[in-house]
């Protein structure tokens, strides 16, 4: 149907747009590709509004990859793209469902409001769960708010309407497996990931389902041989390519290959020294987990130091705060840890959208145990509760898991038995036994070995 006299075309992952111009919608279609297999989009999205300057999409899809970048900057470059985007829409009178959709949930995100902006793409995809766009954005909103039950069932409502005639139809289940993996169906999960890497070799996101799969399952050999054999496709990503080079690390770390850790720190992990968060959540969390197994790191938190700094006041996303905060403390930058905790207790304190109630919840207490961390013993605080509210920082089992470990060493450290059980409890709950509680509990004494065991918590020998 027209819309105020220009054309609705359709692309061919399923998005409906006012434009008159095919060669818009070709480029954005390059562009949402790029969006699936973690591959720049720069280039694609502005091909798609120098040939329509009022492509609705383009404008939202360009705000909405700010939003996810999660800096101060980035979201206020969000707030001025959403002006440019309601302009458009103005402009064209009547935009269509994927482009209301869409500006709806840059409306919300840019505001702060990512579980509100994934709601709306929700509902959207109700009507349209052939727009494939709208599914894999709702999927990273859910994902970075932690509500993992809200992206799986975004994935088993919309599949019905998908097959492997439907371009992205990889992409999709490649979805639908993290969300299966994140929710514990690990044999499903695997099932459905290398499902989805069959059927589209771009879907790094199917691989890193599998990835996960593998690491809860305790299957260390498997992943490492799997994560190199596809090195050819997962190093042709962005700064995703980082992150399947950390997933490579974990792996080496649990067979204890320390050296092989290292260098794919330097090689891959930290190949470039951006201040991306999700890169900074890489190499921090690398680095931290090695010192908890007593590995040294030598000068590379200083490395980190420089780019924590300019960020302890940003307090766009919980998540990244809280590693910028182990980078601090790692190198015992009192100012830079004083700053942080400051702002944080400020955004706790205040009403500024989903990271105002994150950092309340659990990002202040986790702060402070973090905070005291590297001078002595831990501050007195409830670590079971932490543990119980840690999912609502974002990310996934595997990212959150250097605080998972962290709380354990806390434990330990104050001789708290009761804490120990129940945080191991937790985290036995998502994974199987690993090197890392194998070696926290090789210090515990007898008694609390045979009390653990008394519990039916199993202890590796």
């Amino acid at each position: 149907m027209a819309l105020s006299g220009v054309r609705a075309l359709l692309d061919r992952f399923g998005g409906r747009h006012t434009t008159d111009s095919a060669d818009a919608v070709a480029a954005l279609e390059k562009a949402v590709f790029a969006v699936a297999a973690h591959r720049p989009v720069g280039t694609a999205l502005q091909d798609a509004l120098a040939a329509d300057p009022d492509l609705i999409a383009g404008h939202a899809l360009y705000g909405l990859a700010n939003v996810v970048l999660a800096r101060s900057e980035t979201l206020d470059g969000a707030r001025r793209v959403l002006n440019e985007a309601e302009a458009a829409c103005a402009r064209r009178k009547e935009a269509s469902p994927t482009e209301r959709a869409l500006v709806e949930a840059l409306k919300s995100s840019a505001a702060g409001r990512m579980r509100d902006a994934a709601s709306s793409l929700d509902r959207h995809l109700t009507r349209h769960p052939d727009d494939f766009l709208a599914l894999k954005l709702s999927h990273a909103f859910h994902f970075m708010s932690g509500e993992t039950d809200a992206m799986l069932a975004t994935t088993e409502r919309a599949l019905p309407a998908w097959s492997p005639a439907n371009a992205g139809y990889g992409f999709v289940l490649g979805c639908h497996a993290f969300g299966l993996e994140e929710r514990g169906h690990f044999a499903i999960a695997e099932k459905v990931g290398r499902m989805a890497y069959d059927a589209e070799p771009a879907d790094a996101w199917g691989l890193h389902a599998v990835s996960h799969v593998l690491e809860m399952s305790h299957r260390v050999g498997e992943g490492a041989d799997l994560l190199e054999a596809a090195r050819p496709n997962w190093t042709r990503c962005n700064n995703f390519s980082f992150h399947m080079a950390w997933h490579l690390a974990l792996f080496r770390l649990e067979q204890g290959e320390t050296d092989a850790v290292l260098e794919l720190y330097d090689r891959d992990i930290r190949a470039t020294p951006t201040d991306d968060f999700r890169d900074m959540a890489n190499a921090a969390s690398i680095l931290w987990r090695l010192e908890l197994d007593g590995v040294g790191v030598g000068d590379r938190w200083h490395d980190l130091r420089d780019i924590a700094f300019r960020r302890r006041r940003d307090m766009s996303y919980v998540f990244a705060t809280l590693h910028y905060l182990l980078v601090l403390v790692a190198n015992r930058d009192e100012t830079g840890v004083r700053d942080l905790m400051t702002a944080l207790e400020s955004q706790a304190a205040g009403s500024t959208g989903d990271q105002s109630e994150v950092a309340r919840e659990i990002g202040v207490p986790l702060a402070r145990l973090i905070e005291s961390f590297g001078s002595g013993p831990a501050r007195a605080s409830d670590l079971a509760a932490m543990a119980e509210r840690l999912p609502s920082i974002g990310g996934s089992h595997a990212q959150r898991d250097v605080f998972l470990r962290t709380l354990l060493v806390a434990a330990d450290r104050r001789g708290e038995t009761r804490d120990l059980m129940t945080l191991t409890r937790v985290r036995h709950a998502v994974r199987s036994w690993d090197r890392f509680m194998t070696l926290l509990l090789r210090r515990k004494d007898g008694r609390t070995r045979n009390t653990l065991e008394s519990r039916q918590i199993p202890i590796a020998s």
